[in-house]
């Protein structure tokens, strides 16, 4: 056997890790999206599934906590500048659909974006706001979370992909 870099086991850490997630979600007919880099995907409770993480502060927040379903989106490097806006900007003060310059649509009713390569419509299954009690290796609280702004981890079932 041969060692590899974690990163070359499996294209999943480079979608996440570098490639980056767009979340999608709407309430009461208004969308937003945010850039998620911190998630995993794989097999849980008998079906595949996606989880993702979200910190308390962001808006895109209250849509997910207030629907079943939402889309993870992959897009193209050629995003790159969109994916950096729609992790740094507000959908609370602006139109950030407007602003990332994409184009949003629907799948199933849920909000996705058309110039993604890959889109997820998945199913929330779970909920949890990190505990810091839960925090085996102490270090990660004060890299991480100096303001105690723990995410709220999701588990979604994969319901449906969509690849171009």
């Amino acid at each position: 056997m041969k060692e590899i870099e974690t990163r070359d086991f499996d294209p999943v850490f480079e979608k996440i890790g570098k490639q980056w997630m767009l979340l999608a979600a709407e309430k009461d007919g208004k969308a937003n999206m945010m850039t998620a880099s911190w998630g995993e995907m794989g097999e849980l409770w008998g079906q595949y599934v996606v989880v993702f993480h979200v910190r308390p502060q962001r808006f895109t927040k209250t849509l997910i906590d207030a629907t079943d379903r939402v889309s993870v989106s992959f897009l193209p490097e050629k995003y790159r500048k969109a994916l950096n806006y729609c992790g740094s900007a507000t959908g609370r003060n602006e139109d950030k659909i407007k602003g990332s310059g994409l184009t949003l649509t629907y799948v199933d009713g849920v909000p996705c974006f058309e110039e993604a390569e890959a889109t997820l419509i998945v199913r929330k299954l779970y909920a949890q706001e990190m505990d810091p009690k839960c925090f085996i290796d102490t270090s990660l609280l004060s890299r991480w979370y100096p303001d105690n702004d723990f995410h709220t981890t999701y588990v979604a079932s994969i319901e449906k992909v969509f690849v171009k």
